[in-house]
């Protein structure tokens, strides 16, 4: 199994992988976030990126306005730099979002560890499934994200669940 939470293992895979650990590594933005244990989550990390994917970056603070404050000193001079405060899952929420060389870079905070948020888990189990179903079933997945679908939408059609695949997923048993 892959170590998701070190992108060294970018390093050695496809092009996109490679250039997308350069910038990450360039531009400092894990060792600037290191104190909110930041992983890369999302599609690039398992290879099912599409040409518009970006580059999601999950952290977990424990002092909302400290983390506001470090991104925002960090990042704030990034093309398009936006941050905002939400509410997922019923959680506060702090999401920024600009532009690295070719990559667009989200920044994702909850005051939950990052193995344990949705993003997270998601990937995780996602990897397990491509890894249990093969290059065909990746590259169905591509081409319905190319065809519009977000993610877990595109596994839920085609593992056939049936309600709100984000929550299935949580609970697919490889």
């Amino acid at each position: 199994m892959i170590d998701f939470t070190n992108i060294e293992y970018l390093k050695t895979g496809n092009p996109k992988q490679v250039q997308a650990y350069e910038t990450l590594k360039q531009n400092k933005v894990m060792e600037v976030l290191s104190e909110f244990d930041p992983i890369l989550a999302g599609t690039i990390p398992i290879n099912i990126d599409i040409e518009n994917s970006d580059l999601d970056v999950i952290c977990y603070w424990k002092n909302k306005t400290e983390f506001i404050a470090a991104i925002s000193s960090s990042f704030e001079n990034k093309n398009g730099f936006k941050i905002r405060e939400t509410i997922i899952d019923q959680r506060e929420s702090v999401i920024a979002n600009f532009k690295i060389d070719d990559f667009e870079i989200e920044i994702f905070g909850q005051n939950i560890p990052t193995k344990n948020q949705n993003a997270y888990k998601h990937m995780i189990i996602e990897h397990e499934i491509l890894e249990s179903k093969g290059e065909n079933f990746r590259l169905e997945i591509i081409k319905l994200k190319q065809n519009g679908y977000k993610t877990e939408p595109a596994f839920g059609e085609l593992l056939g669940l049936k309600a709100n695949p984000y929550l299935e997923l949580l609970e697919y048993k490889v």
